[in-house]
């Protein structure tokens, strides 16, 4: 038995995927004023599915439900229907193996830099003298190993990210989701964070999934292999686009015609949808 999903097809039981979210939903429900209860749909009939290795950008119309899925892959929100498997068993609630990075870094502002990255380990009950080691290496990893004592408000918001990057590696996740992460910072450290992402990625022999929420359509293109386009809410995906430029990737990249026919592939998609929304 198949099941068309994304226009990829696979065993029914999602074995053939590092992540694989199905017919998922949403909804939202609270208090209106002099009408009692009241919902709101946020995804409806959500399907992705994502290989092993493989780097996914998610966009979408504001509000379509993006940082929703990407919290519901995190376990910080339930779904109502649907399910979502990663490496084929069911998931619901904190996985010990996916790692999150938010766009407000979420970083404790009394710990140092190293101790900040520590602070996982220390929950899991990792040994000090081995979260020392671990943290130590994931710096180094990020390029911070001259700041490990520095306190979060020393540091400017690129390396705070970079510490957050640092923090969500440390537990060596298998799959990694990044929510707008880049998206408070400066173009300039922007696109230097894109580039770095990237050579960590590629440091790592690129065996982490990741998948990374965007509203930028060339930091989609830039990063990903594949761009997953949602509709507006209760959001969906609508299409699925490869991105066939060669890794690794550098700037250049952004000035091949490829580059080029992507984007306007990608903003057409966009653009209807919120033709639809008017």
């Amino acid at each position: 038995m198949t099941e068309l999903v994304t226009g990829l097809t696979k065993s029914a039981t999602g074995n053939a995927y590092k992540l694989y979210a199905g017919d998922l939903g949403k909804t939202f429900r609270h208090i209106s004023h002099g009408a009692g209860t009241a919902a709101t749909e946020v995804l409806k009939g959500f399907n992705l599915a994502i290989q092993e290795g493989e780097f996914v950008a998610l966009l979408g119309p504001s509000g379509c439900g993006k940082s929703t899925f990407l919290n519901i892959i995190a376990g910080l929100e339930d779904f109502n229907e649907g399910r979502l498997l990663l490496d084929g068993a069911a998931v619901r609630g904190v996985s010990k193996t996916v790692g999150v990075v938010f766009q407000s870094y979420a970083l404790f502002p009394w710990l140092s830099v190293q101790k900040n990255v520590e602070a996982g380990l220390r929950i899991r009950g990792v040994p000090a003298r081995e979260r020392h080691e671990i943290a130590s290496r994931v710096l180094r990893m990020v390029g911070l190993e001259g700041f490990t004592q520095h306190l979060p408000h020393r540091l400017s918001g690129g390396m705070r990210q970079r510490v957050a990057i640092a923090r969500a590696l440390a537990y060596d996740p298998e799959v990694l989701v990044l929510d707008e992460p880049f998206a408070a910072l400066d173009a300039q450290t922007r696109e230097f964070l894109q580039n770095e992402l990237l050579r960590i990625w590629e440091t790592v022999g690129r065996k982490k999934t990741i998948l990374f929420v965007t509203h930028s359509i060339d930091e989609a293109i830039f990063l990903a292999d594949r761009i997953a386009v949602m509709t507006k809410r209760p959001g969906k995906i609508k299409s699925v686009i490869d991105v066939n430029l060669s890794r690794p990737r550098d700037d250049t990249a952004r000035a091949t015609a490829e580059y080029g026919r992507i984007r306007r592939e990608v903003a057409a998609i966009l653009q209807e949808e919120v033709e639809l929304g008017k």
